[in-house]
């Protein structure tokens, strides 16, 4: 059988060797698989609680969590994508791209360069244009965002959804993609009123320092 999936604006197209890559031959519709990953992320989330990792900030805690996140649904759960998609870097680029940003969030941690929510946001935004899997990439970055505030800067995670679900179609999810695109265009004002985050208090507020968690 054959899966049909429907793509919000901004959602990210399986070729047909990423669709093969299903566990669940018997899944036919894009809510049975809805319901499989809802499943699967809820199990990495539970992982995340228990996890005594200290390298957050790294390219192999990154691929680590897809895994966990999506290996119980997808078979390339936790591998770099290897063909182009709408979004993204080229995939060659994808290893080297994923270490500087991993590099980079450890200095913005160490130094204090932005506020706790600010460097997060960066850190979601950078991880979602790099977009180093085939699929769940804005999902992982949302979680890795939040994963770094709470073990890294030991703060609270951010309200990415307002009660609303940014997989389907919807006002939010528009504002959210709209937010990304300014984001990648250097302008990441958008993204950071979208969560919340005034300019005005941009650099002033949640500064905590880094509990060490990435160190």
């Amino acid at each position: 059988m054959t899966i049909k999936l429907e793509y919000p604006e901004g959602a990210t197209p399986l070729d047909p060797n990423e669709l093969g890559g299903l566990k669940y031959k018997h899944i036919t519709t894009q809510g049975e698989l809805d319901e499989l990953e809802q499943v699967n992320i809820a199990s990495g989330l539970r992982w995340l609680a228990r996890t005594r990792r200290k390298d957050i900030l790294s390219d192999d805690f990154a691929i680590e969590l897809h895994r966990r996140l999506f290996g119980d649904v997808w078979d390339w759960a936790g591998a770099f994508r290897k063909t182009g998609k709408n979004i993204g870097v080229d995939p060659t680029q994808i290893g080297a791209q994923l270490r500087g940003l991993m590099d980079d969030a450890q200095y913005w941690a160490a130094n204090g360069t932005y506020s706790a929510t600010e460097a997060a946001v960066r850190l979601h935004h950078k991880l979602v244009f790099i977009h180093p899997f085939a699929n769940g990439n804005g999902r992982h970055a949302r979680i890795m965002a939040d994963v770094v505030l709470d073990k890294v800067y030991g703060t609270g995670p951010i309200d990415w959804t307002a009660g609303s679900d940014l997989q389907k179609i919807n006002e939010r999810r528009i504002e959210y993609i709209a937010a990304l695109k300014a984001a990648d265009a250097h302008d990441v004002g958008p993204l950071l009123a979208f969560i919340g985050l005034s300019a005005d208090l941009l650099g002033k507020v949640d500064r905590a320092r880094p509990n060490g968690g990435s160190q």
